[in-house]
């Protein structure tokens, strides 16, 4: 089927994608890192956007949101079921927000501007990269202490190292030069560009399925099946430890389901101005981001 172009004022419109065609590199609110995405410039299809999720959600902490609703007692179809309805949720805005983003190929920042002002946005913009900062620091520092544990399987003496002062937590020279490598390496990804996130996505996505489905094989040789697991019944029946107290943990698990990807619901639109088209982005997300997150969690209970 051929695209249908149409040209409209400085801005070229392909099967519903604008693209400046105009230079505005002289105004005063453009810059390079926020300016619009040109059509050449869309490498990312529906298996990237797929591959962006099951990245982002195959990961340490996921696992460990998951174990809690276990040890909160709920039982496994229970958990299954408060984590669906939270991506579910979650799915929503992270569509619709992203819509802009790849109709536009504008950022998070740009995409304030209609709701904030041209400098009002820069609040809204400044309060997501705070948040991002800290969950980068939290997903660096677990990044950072699982190198350390594996180094400590063939070096036990780095258990053994000076600490730093107590206001710096349980910190020796190694945990910090573990966590500095793992944040260098980050960095050398960030600095490469969006195109070296998207092929380091590529390569990561199925390495993380194949190694999730490793941990799930020894899990099981390891617990001699899953019928403990699944034969567990809910603390919350009548006679249980926590009888008639599932709605006062289901709701604040729903949140907790929804604040994880709550903020980058919000920013979205910095990955999927990328995105060749809207159905890549919508069909890539409803594919990556429920069924991996229920898929990784459920595996971190066995």
């Amino acid at each position: 089927m051929n695209p249908v172009v149409q040209e409209l004022d400085g801005i070229r419109v392909t099967n519903g994608i604008h693209e400046v065609t105009d230079d505005i590199s002289h105004s005063p609110y453009w810059n390079k890192d926020i300016a619009p995405t040109r059509v050449s410039d869309r490498k990312w299809g529906l298996k990237d956007i797929a591959a962006l999720w099951v990245s982002m959600s195959a990961c340490i902490p996921t696992y460990m949101l998951a174990s809690s609703l276990i040890s909160e007692g709920m039982n496994w179809y229970q958990a299954v079921l408060t984590i669906f309805f939270g991506n579910a949720i979650v799915l929503i805005p992270m569509i619709l927000n992203a819509h802009a983003g790849t109709k536009y190929g504008i950022p998070f920042p740009v995409y304030c501007r209609s709701s904030f002002g041209v400098r009002g946005a820069n609040i809204p913009a400044l309060l997501r990269a705070f948040v991002a900062c800290g969950w980068f620091g939290i997903q660096t520092w677990i990044g950072g202490w699982a190198i350390y544990k594996i180094c400590t399987i063939y070096i036990p003496s780095w258990d053994a190292l000076p600490k730093f002062p107590v206001w710096c937590g349980d910190i020796n020279i190694a945990k910090f030069a573990c966590f500095m490598f793992f944040w260098a390496i980050n960095m050398l990804v960030i600095y490469k560009g969006i195109e070296s996130i998207r092929i380091l996505l590529d390569i990561k996505a199925p390495l993380l399925i194949l190694l999730g489905l490793a941990l799930l094989a020894w899990a099981y040789h390891a617990a001699g099946g899953f019928g403990p697991i699944l034969s567990q019944p809910s603390a919350f029946i009548p006679g249980g430890p926590k009888a008639g107290q599932f709605w006062m943990v289901f709701f604040p698990a729903l949140t907790g389901m929804i604040g994880y990807w709550a903020t980058l619901s919000l920013n979205i639109p910095d990955f999927t101005r990328y995105s060749r088209t809207q159905r890549d982005q919508v069909i890539g997300q409803a594919i990556g981001l429920p069924t991996t997150r229920r898929c990784t969690r459920s595996s971190a209970w066995r």
